[in-house]
């Protein structure tokens, strides 16, 4: 319980704070704008960068851990678009951010420091590990499919378009560079280092507060059908084929497949406002979901934790 008090709490508070900074009109109504765009040109990519560049390419490459917890995503993400199709008809762009809150984890934010202060220093390379899945791969099979979705060109079009936005995504780059430079074997220089991490560290705290300022005066009833379904995966559904994954198909050791189930278990990033943000698509819904799932989260994960010995 000590380590969900320690970590789930203050990330609920910093939300609470963007709202307070909003509601009593610290900040005017172009601040929640103002940060996002920060947080997504100027903060998480050296996070992210720095993140992979500092994992070693044999804890990249975990096949177990990575195809159980990829498996997971994938198994979840499909089962997400069949109903975010068929029960509310959402468009392309709207399905892919549906999906991207029931599969994308808080594992930066949140994950790292919970996995720290529950398992110990150990735990943080699994954590990290799918730190790098969630910002390579999500983010950028999101970001494509909101692209297709939004593009009203077809063919080679849709293709130069798409590569394009991809090309010039900082997070997908950041990303991609920080797996580079690991697998090379180089060091960061310090300079570099500190840099990115002083910037970085600026990423959870910015985008959290800047969806408690985005929350201020909107109501989310009419949604509630979609954020329930959102919070069920991503909470419920996500861990619970997970763990099916790990014990039916991906044995690995038991420190590691703890860290699958828990990190498949983690509230909604708020990562997933940066993006919906971005592109103008399904902000209120995942916004509603990344609040809610961060409040639930802190019941499901303390039953996880003590589960698992650590409550």
């Amino acid at each position: 319980m000590e380590a969900v008090v320690n970590v789930v709490i203050p990330v609920f508070a910093v939300i609470l704070s963007g709202y307070g900074a909003g509601r009593f009109g610290i900040l005017g109504p172009a601040s929640s704008e103002a940060l996002n765009r920060f947080v997504y040109f100027g903060a998480l990519p050296p996070l992210l960068f720095v993140s992979m560049a500092s994992v070693a390419p044999a804890a990249i490459f975990n096949w177990s851990f990575v195809s159980a917890y990829l498996g997971g995503i994938l198994i979840v993400s499909a089962l997400s678009f069949f109903l975010s199709k068929f029960l509310f008809g959402h468009d392309l762009p709207s399905l892919s951010i549906h999906g991207m809150t029931a599969i994308y984890g808080n594992t930066g934010y949140m994950g790292i420091p919970l996995s720290l202060v529950a398992f110990g220093p150990e735990a943080v390379v699994p954590a990290a590990v799918a730190t790098v899945i969630n910002s390579a791969i999500v983010i950028g099979v999101v970001t494509a499919l909101v692209e297709v979705g939004q593009n009203k060109a077809q063919g080679l079009t849709v293709g130069r378009d798409v590569l394009r936005a991809l090309i010039r995504n900082p997070l997908l780059i950041a990303s991609l560079g920080g797996i580079a430079i690991s697998i090379i074997g180089l060091s960061l220089p310090t300079p570099i280092e500190t840099f990115c991490r002083i910037l970085g560290g600026a990423a959870g705290p910015g985008a959290l507060f800047a969806i408690g300022l985005f929350l201020v005066g909107r109501s989310f009833r009419g949604h509630a059908g979609e954020v329930a379904t959102m919070v069920l995966l991503k909470l419920v559904a996500q861990p619970i084929v997970t763990l099916a994954l790990v014990m039916a198909f991906f044995p690995m050791d038991p420190l590691w497949a703890g860290m699958a189930i828990l990190l498949a278990a983690l509230p909604s990033g708020a990562n997933i406002f940066v993006i919906a943000q971005r592109y103008g698509t399904y902000v209120e819904q995942s916004s509603s979901a990344i609040l809610f799932s961060t409040c639930v989260s802190v019941v499901s994960i303390a039953l996880i934790l003590a589960l698992m010995g650590e409550g």
